[in-house]
Formats: structure tokens, sequence, C-alpha cells
């Protein structure tokens, strides 16, 4: 397999998420996620008040995330606004995404996504399971877009699975396993077409977190 060079893009920022609008945040931990890989991320996003569940004590690790979840908490985690971005008229979300209604409680998460450089698919439907892959690429983009990061370049990894990929998302999830958001499994694979659950959503915010903060410490470090 040929080598390819992909973008990978540091930063010194320091980023919150959170896992959808409609559901609550508070103290303590999650109490139905004891037999979750990642728990104990989990929980401490939770403390952090980074993350949300359905009750104080109710997470739902196992629920699939949605592509409007998946942009919703995306796009609220990084703070995506339209403060510094000039319009003759307010944007809609009809007019740039086919499946997205102005109504919709996702909606504004869709256009502050898209006007901040996130490049979702104009015929994405809201409603389907976000895939590994689709995940990964708007996560990774709504990270580079909101520190304005500069790029360099990687060796990019082998993964065993990689003729499964949408040849769009190979350089968002080159950099992922860079940054350590995520990992291949013990065959090598990627598995770019799954459907990810709240728990692996979690985690690789998580990971993201800790990349970031790891960046600014040294960053920290460097210029004391």
């Amino acid at each position: 397999m040929k080598k390819r060079a992909f973008a990978v893009i540091t930063t010194v920022s320091l980023l919150s998420f959170s896992l959808g609008s409609p559901l609550f945040a508070a103290g303590g931990t999650f109490k139905d996620i004891d037999n979750v890989t990642g728990k104990d991320k989990i929980n401490s996003l939770k403390s952090k008040g980074l993350i949300k569940g359905l009750s104080d004590t109710q997470f739902l690790p196992g629920s699939i995330v949605t592509n409007a979840q998946a942009v919703q908490f995306i796009s609220g985690g990084l703070q995506l606004s339209l403060a510094a971005i000039d319009f003759n008229k307010a944007p809609v979300a009809s007019e740039i995404f086919s499946k997205v209604k102005d109504n919709a409680w996702y909606a504004e998460a869709f256009i502050n996504a898209h006007y901040n450089g996130v490049e979702i698919p104009a015929n994405i439907d809201p409603s389907k399971p976000v895939t590994k892959e689709l995940f990964t690429s708007l996560l990774i983009q709504g990270v580079e877009k909101a520190g304005n990061l500069p790029m360099i370049n990687i060796v990019p990894a082998e993964i065993a699975d990689e003729e499964q990929m949408n040849p769009a998302y190979q350089g968002s999830i080159q950099r992922s396993l860079k940054y350590n958001i995520n990992a291949l499994d013990a065959k090598g694979n990627f598995n770019p077409k799954s459907e990810i659950t709240r728990a692996e959503a979690a985690v690789m915010l998580y990971n993201a977190l800790e990349y970031l903060n790891g960046r600014q410490a040294a960053s920290g470090k460097l210029t004391s």
C-alpha cells in the first residue's frame, strides 16, 4: 500500500464538549456505566460539566449517536457561533442542508458549524446514526477550525480496512490516530462504517481534551 502524507494540526486551545442539548448535567457519577469501557473518562467529563446525561445518574452509554446529536455537541462544545460573521440576512439551515428543518432543535448547531468551516454533507439525514468516520471527520475539523491551527505532515498509519473508508475522511482519521483520539483494534482496523455509541463518543471527546491539554502544557513550558 502506497504511503500518503496527511496534514496534522496542533493546538493549545482548551475546549469543552457536551453530549446533546435536551439533556441534563449535574454532579456525581452516572450509575449505568459500571461495565462500560472508559467509564472513568465519562465520569471525569461529567464531573467537569462537559457532558450531559438523560438524568443525573443515567448516561445511556449504549445509545447510538445520530447525525443531529453529533453536530450539536461538536458545535456547542467548541462554542462555534456566528458572532464574528456578517450577513446581509440571517442564514437558515434549509438553504444549506436539504433535510434540516429551520425549526429543528439542532438547526442552529448545523448553521454554526457550517459557517465556521466544518464541512457537513449538504444531504445529511439528521435522524440517521452517525458513522465513526463521519463523526471523526466532523470532530477533527471542528477542533482544527476552532483553534486556527498550523499544519505539519505525518507518515500515515497502516490501517487494515482502509479500503472501506470514504477517501474524503482519510486525512481526518489519520490525524485522529496521531492525536490518540482514536485507536485501531487488535487487527489493525478502524471500522469506519460502524455506528458509535454515546460512550464511544464521550471517550473520543475525552481523548481530544487530553491531547489539547497536553499541547497546552507543552506550549507553556516552552514559553516560560
